[in-house]
C-alpha cells in the first residue's frame, strides 16, 4: 500500500459515494485502482478497511433510531424486538454463505471485467424492478415481517459478486418483496453495519497482520474521508429516491459497466 495521501483520499471519496448507493462501492474501488494505474492486490485490503468510515456515517444519521431501539429493548417494546429481529435475520444469510464461499469470493474481487458485467446486468435489473414492483407501505423497518427479511437477506448474498452492489441488491429485493422505497433504503442502510462490520473484521483477522506504520495511516484517511462524505450522500439519496426512484443510478450502472469495458478491452 503506498504512502502518499492522493490515493487514500481519492479512493476514500469513491467509497463514500457509492456504499449507499445502488452502483457497487466494492466494483467502484476496483474499477478504480485498475483505471488509475494502482497495484490492486496490494489496496484490496484498504478497500476494506475503509468500509468502517461508511458504517459511522449511518451511526451517526441515524442516531435517534439506534438510540431509541436500544432503549426499547430495555422496556420490552415489541418494535424495537422486532427491528433487531428483522436486521439479525437478514445478516444471517451473509454469515453462512460469506464464510463457505468466502475464499471464492476473494478471487472474484481481481476481476475488473466482471465489475463492468454485473454493473450492466444489475443496471437492467433495477430498471425491470422499478416497472415491475408493487411496493406497499410499510412504515418502517420494524413493520417488516419474518419471512420478508429473510428473502432481503438472500438477496443481499448475491453483491457478493463484485460489482452487483449489497445496497441494490437489498433495496431492489425488498422492493421486489413489496416494501416501499423509502422502508427498503433505510433497511438497506441498518443491515449494513452488521454485514460491513462482519466483512471487514473478517478481511482484517485474515491479513492485518501485514499491514504497516504506513498502510495503517492510508487506512485512517481513507476511513475519514469515507465518513464525511457517506454522510452528505446518504441524506441526499433518501431524498431522491423517495421523490424519483433508481432509474438514474440505473442507467449509470449500464454506462459505466460499458464505459469500462471500452477502456479495458483497448
Amino acid at each position: 500500500m503506498a504512502s502518499d495521501v492522493v490515493t487514500p483520499i481519492l479512493l476514500g471519496i469513491v467509497e463514500g459515494v457509492t456504499e449507499y448507493l445502488p452502483v457497487s462501492s466494492t466494483g467502484h474501488l476496483i474499477l478504480a485502482t485498475e483505471l488509475l494505474g494502482y497495484d490492486a492486490e496490494k489496496w484490496a485490503l484498504f478497500n476494506i478497511a475503509i468500509q468502517p468510515g461508511a458504517i459511522l456515517a449511518i451511526v451517526v444519521l441515524y442516531w435517534r433510531t439506534f438510540w431509541g431501539v436500544f432503549l426499547g429493548l430495555f422496556r420490552a417494546d415489541a418494535r424495537s424486538f422486532a427491528f433487531v429481529r428483522n436486521i439479525l435475520i437478514a445478516f444471517v444469510p451473509a454469515v453462512v454463505i460469506g464464510l463457505a464461499l468466502g475464499d471464492y469470493i476473494e478471487t472474484m474481487l481481481d476481476s475488473a471485467i466482471i465489475v463492468c458485467w454485473s454493473l450492466i446486468i444489475g443496471g437492467f435489473a433495477i430498471l425491470l424492478v422499478e416497472r415491475m414492483a408493487r411496493p406497499r407501505e410499510h412504515g418502517g423497518v420494524a413493520e417488516v415481517g419474518f419471512c420478508t427479511s429473510l428473502m432481503i437477506g438472500l438477496v443481499q448474498c448475491i453483491a457478493m459478486i463484485p460489482g452487483v452492489s449489497r445496497s441494490g441488491a437489498t433495496i431492489l429485493g425488498a422492493m421486489a418483496f413489496g416494501v416501499d422505497r423509502k422502508t427498503a433504503a433505510e433497511f438497506s442502510f441498518f443491515l449494513a453495519v452488521p454485514t460491513l462490520t462482519g466483512a471487514t473484521a473478517l478481511q482484517l483477522y485474515k491479513h492485518g497482520g501485514a499491514m504497516t506504520a504506513a498502510d495503517m495511516e492510508a487506512i485512517g484517511i481513507g476511513f475519514l474521508v469515507s465518513f464525511v462524505v457517506a454522510v452528505v450522500v446518504v441524506k441526499a439519496f433518501v431524498a431522491i429516491v423517495s421523490r424519483i426512484g433508481f432509474a438514474p443510478f440505473a442507467w449509470y450502472r449500464v454506462v459505466v459497466g460499458t464505459v469500462g469495458l471500452v477502456v479495458l478491452s483497448s
